[in-house]
């Protein structure tokens, strides 16, 4: 059931494309998640979030949204949406809705009013600029890839677009845009819904619209004006009701983000960061052959566990989403079965032992590996196959480029959810949208419940603790051993309680160090301790003192 205080709860992210299909037609859908809610109460999340349900033309799988108030039909109905709440809500859990507030598709009636002319009262809804067909207004850069401006014939000019080219950035310096906003998410808000996860929501407030000297996002990244538009945002929303939120914040920092969550700035409860899922990026570029780096990794997640709570603010954790590889391949090992099970155990509980509140990306909890594709034809996601051309087009070797992609798509985590071993895993009876990994036969949800030593219990068991005892929630955090190659230590302490955490990342046995002692009351672990010595990908939490 779900726990009264949010900031002990845990978040199950529903990808409804991939989720369920009940109609047959390849494709998830909300009855499809109305089907499944008990086997997530079984699990025990307290929150279910959506990924965008609204009606939209997909371009960028549903975070192009053409109208924030009619659901896509692909999914459902409306009356699906209130039924999936009645349901939920039945069964203790909550459900949060993702919302993308810093753009709409070029489909949004607004977008198409906006366009019409440069006096259409719409127009100031977005952010056009003049300019020659040659010259866009800055050599800002797209996160999709290409300059950031798209030009249009009918009014010969440009409109900004961080994203795809069918994603114009919303103008938020327009006060009517805001009380539309507003408007939107108090319908929703008094539909039901209990929270809400927002995209790219700190690019909102642009500044000065000028050349950069890289790509531009310093001008827009954490803006100028993104505080006090949260600030209000909050005030004119959520702020006065028992709605949870979360920020999905790019290339942010940790004193944004502590502005962001501090409770007495009133504008979010969590934020996303994702700086710990680039240790894998060369260079820092997303698109190179890299495995990935275990002492930052472990610097950039103490780093922020640390100076979050010293600044009272809240992270969200998490390894998985939809636009991130699985775990399991990217930081543990798939390559035999039991490697799987034991690093996606591993990995499991030395993130959910950390302070803050831990999303759980559906498929994660049974140990899902990344689909391994070997053509470029399986893969579906505009961003990867964009890279594709890209790299071609750099000259680099195909049977590279396919690792790579192999290694970073979006599509890795975005096949469907492997409910038993009957043909398409048991998703649909029709033509999945994407490939299925063939690994389904023995890795779904069927086989994960029947055995009683499955990932899915490991993470059962993960959710109870941290409902049942506070030190998980509200210890202070104690990184120790940050340069060990192998291993990730770290205390939690509240009152006169201390936990111990660590967790071997390497294949390989490693000696336990000398002034690390596991004696005491073993909370979860992956394997039984022998002597002083951790198996390969072994994980312990251990009370070590305390009541």
């Amino acid at each position: 059931m779900a726990v009264s205080d949010w900031k002990k709860s845990v978040v199950y992210q529903v990808y409804p494309k991939s989720f369920n299909d009940t109609t047959g037609n390849g494709q998830g859908d909300l009855q499809g998640i109305i089907e499944k809610l008990p086997y997530l109460q079984t699990l025990g999340v307290d929150y279910v979030w959506l990924t965008p349900i609204y009606e939209s033309p997909m371009n960028d799988n549903g975070y192009d949204i053409s109208d924030y108030y009619q659901i896509n039909p692909d999914f459902g109905t409306k009356e699906d949406v209130e039924k999936l709440l009645n349901e939920a809500h039945r069964l203790g859990i909550k459900v949060m809705l993702d919302i993308v507030i810093n753009h709409t598709s070029t489909a949004h009636r607004w977008f198409v009013e906006s366009r019409k002319s440069k006096d259409n009262p719409y127009r100031d809804y977005y952010i056009w600029k003049e300019g020659s067909k040659d010259e866009p207004p800055t050599n800002w850069e797209s996160k999709f890839g290409g300059n950031a401006w798209t030009y249009d014939e009918q009014t010969e000019s440009y409109y900004l677009r961080l994203f795809d080219v069918s994603q114009a950035d919303l103008n938020w310096e327009n006060d009517k845009l805001k009380s539309e906003i507003y408007e939107m998410l108090n319908y929703w808000i008094d539909f039901g819904v209990d929270g809400f996860r927002f995209d790219v929501i700190n690019l909102i407030s642009k500044g000065a619209f000028e050349n950069s000297k890289a790509i531009g996002k310093e001008f827009y990244t954490d803006g100028p004006k993104v505080h006090e538009y949260l600030q209000e945002l909050n005030k004119q929303t959520f702020g006065d009701k028992d709605i949870m939120t979360v920020g999905e914040m790019s290339s942010t920092t940790i004193e944004h983000c502590i502005k962001y969550t501090n409770p007495e700035r009133h504008e979010l409860s969590s934020v996303f960061n994702f700086h710990h899922l680039k240790v894998d990026y060369k260079n820092g570029e997303k698109w190179s052959d890299m495995r990935f780096d275990f002492l930052e990794l472990k610097r950039i997640l103490m780093e922020w566990q640390v100076n979050i709570a010293k600044g009272n603010g809240w992270n969200a954790i998490f390894w998985c989403n939809h636009d991130q590889p699985r775990v399991v391949t990217r930081f543990g090992n798939d390559t035999t079965e039991e490697d799987r099970v034991k690093s996606s155990k591993m990995l499991a509980i030395s993130l959910h032992m950390l302070q803050g509140t831990p999303y759980i990306y559906q498929g994660e909890e049974i140990g899902m590996t990344d689909p391994k594709f070997t053509d470029i034809n399986q893969y579906r996601d505009v961003e990867s196959l964009n890279a594709y051309k890209l790299l071609k087009n750099r000259g680099m070797d195909e049977e590279l480029i396919m690792k790579v992609i192999g290694q970073k798509s979006r599509d890795n985590s975005r096949t469907p959810i492997q409910w038993n071993d009957h043909d398409n895993a048991g998703f649909t009876t029709g033509t999945p949208w994407i490939g299925i990994p063939e690994n389904y036969k023995h890795i779904n949800v069927e086989a994960a419940l029947e055995d009683k030593t499955s990932v899915f219990y490991t993470y059962q068991k993960l959710i109870q603790i941290r409902h049942k005892y506070d030190i998980v929630t509200y210890g202070e955090i104690e990184p120790l051993h940050m340069e060990h190659p192998d291993l990730f230590v770290y205390k939690r302490h509240l009152n006169d309680e201390t936990w111990l955490i660590i967790a071997n990342y390497s294949n390989r046995a490693v000696d336990i160090p000398e002034d690390i002692d596991l004696e005491g009351e073993i909370m979860i672990a992956n394997n039984d301790l022998k002597g002083n010595i951790l198996q390969p990908y072994d994980a312990f939490v251990v009370k070590i003192s305390g009541n």
